[in-house]
């Protein structure tokens, strides 16, 4: 019985870490920028590909595979805030319009480039193995996942709480038109923060394509986890979006071994709850 606990737990911080490094950047660009990209699983979904065709296609290094892979995400989240989202500032409506319709472009040209097929999850050589816990042998790719999360959730967390840069990204959220006054490029600042939340989804891509695989239909999937994160835990704060993570990650774990028909239904019930006893998210600021 502990065994199962033990990995239940594991599993869902797994998860929730996967979900973390996917919501970080959906919650700072939705928290600055005031954008709902709804593209942002899109991003996660061609990181997952670019990584796929890399490290097993190509042969790459795994690591050099995921690097790449963040990189072709946030380049093309750079095209896609400069082109396009750079218009649409404080037009909510147009925002879903675009980007939603830009899921079913890259979704098409995913199908186009890689083929429709599912891919079968894939991580470092030396990551394949298993080792025990309670009894149970456990992949050690999950290990690894739950270390760079943590270690991504803090050099985040420094880098909005202990830096200048992140002193002006949180000034930005709070008040835009007086950081603007004090002499702050906010667009500059805006296009900074749109490619590290695009390079974090190409990133999570990877990194989550060790569980999930990669599949046509993941940007949808994984974009509706991410918004569930970003309502429970408050946008514009890692702290936030790493207890939504948690939260939903252990959920869905222990909805999934206990009762798998109503796993779902669990997580979106949890989303509703908070929204009522706490619209701007557990560690959100009340607007």
């Amino acid at each position: 019985m502990m065994g199962i606990i033990v990995q239940n737990l594991l599993n869902g911080v797994s998860f929730g870490i996967i979900l973390f490094l996917l919501a970080s950047g959906l919650s700072i660009s939705l928290g600055l920028m005031g954008i709902l990209n709804l593209a942002h699983g899109a991003l996660y979904m061609v990181g997952g590909y670019v990584g796929w065709m890399l490290a097993v296609r190509s042969g790459w290094n795994f690591w050099l595979a995921v690097l790449g892979a963040g990189l072709a995400s946030g380049l093309l989240g750079l095209v896609i805030e400069r082109v396009f989202l750079r218009y649409l500032y404080k037009k909510r409506n147009e925002q879903v319009l675009l980007t939603f319709g830009l899921v079913y472009i890259l979704t098409n040209l995913s199908i186009w480039i890689w083929g429709a097929e599912p891919r079968t999850p894939f991580t470092a050589p030396f990551l394949s193995g298993s080792f025990n816990v309670s009894g149970w042998q456990y992949p050690t790719a999950r290990i690894a996942i739950i270390m760079i999360g943590v270690g991504l959730a803090a050099g985040l967390w420094l880098l909005q709480d202990r830096t200048r840069l992140g002193a002006i990204v949180r000034a930005g959220m709070e008040n835009k038109e007086m950081a603007t006054g004090l002499g702050i490029n906010m667009g500059a600042v805006f296009t900074a923060v749109f490619f590290v939340a695009s390079f974090l989804a190409g990133f999570a891509g990877v990194i989550g394509a060790q569980l999930l695989g990669v599949y046509p239909d993941l940007s949808l999937d994984v974009l509706l986890l991410a918004l569930v994160v970003v309502v429970v835990g408050g946008m514009g704060n890692v702290r936030g979006t790493l207890l939504g993570s948690m939260i939903i990650g252990l959920i869905h774990s222990f909805g999934v071994a206990l009762f798998p028909e109503l796993a779902m239904f669990t997580i979106y019930l949890v989303m509703v709850i908070i929204l009522l006893a706490r619209p701007a998210g557990l560690l959100g600021k009340k607007v």
